[in-house]
């Protein structure tokens, strides 16, 4: 009797993770967050070299400061895009190379019906934050960008949430409480962005590490 009950229980097992890997896209490595946190530190780190400031100086606001910065040939506009493309291509390029090996080694495809679902509900509000943030930066309102990529980053991960892991989730509304915290001390916006998308990724990604992958290589 006692095996019969536990031969169901692995049946059940079997077939909701069946469920989940058929809903939800579960490939996502905790070591891309870390890189991708990495990375955005040293964003970061490269901005305040540009507008030759430190962290948490009141008397000299990175937004004051932004327009009148004109280091190495680059005026702030162009200087921003460049470290923020420079940042996005190459934490999306880890993001990539840990979830296709991690996809590979759970024999799961990384292009499927729920990656796809995934993408497109990450899409729609990054996209609609990314406006805009355009539509702030042409009306000069340099200090509100910060916080509102922190918003609408956070509002992305948490409509994506539903198509992968619960972790997500939580780092969604981690980083749209910061978001709205900054919007209130603007002139720490580029501190609360590297807090964002810096510290908190390397956080949740060390934490989804151990929590999964860490706990798979061992069975392995």
């Amino acid at each position: 009797m006692t095996q019969n009950k536990q031969h169901h229980l692995n049946t059940l097992s079997e077939i909701r993770s069946l469920m989940e890997r058929s809903s939800r896209f579960i490939s996502l490595s905790g070591l891309s967050g870390v890189v991708a946190g990495t990375i955005a530190l040293l964003g970061a780190i490269v901005a305040y070299i540009y507008l030759e400031i430190i962290p948490f100086d009141q008397e000299r606001i990175y937004y004051v400061e932004a327009p009148l910065a004109t280091k190495w040939g680059l005026n702030f506009i162009q200087f921003f895009f460049l470290d923020a493309l420079a940042v996005l291509l190459t934490a999306l390029s880890a993001g990539i190379f840990f979830t296709t090996r991690k996809a590979k080694q759970q024999g799961l495809k990384v292009w499927d019906a729920t990656s796809k679902r995934l993408l497109i509900n990450l899409l729609i509000p990054l996209i609609t934050g990314g406006v805009f943030c355009l539509a702030l930066l042409y009306h000069r309102l340099l200090g509100f960008v910060a916080p509102t990529t922190l918003i609408f980053y956070g509002l992305a991960l948490v409509n994506a949430s539903k198509f992968t892991l619960n972790d997500i989730r939580y780092l969604g509304i981690s980083e749209i409480i910061l978001g709205l915290i900054a919007l209130f001390y603007l002139g720490y916006g580029l501190e609360f962005w590297a807090i964002g998308f810096g510290i908190l990724h390397i956080f949740y990604g060390a934490i989804m590490y151990f929590k999964y992958e860490r706990k798979e290589a061992v069975t392995f």
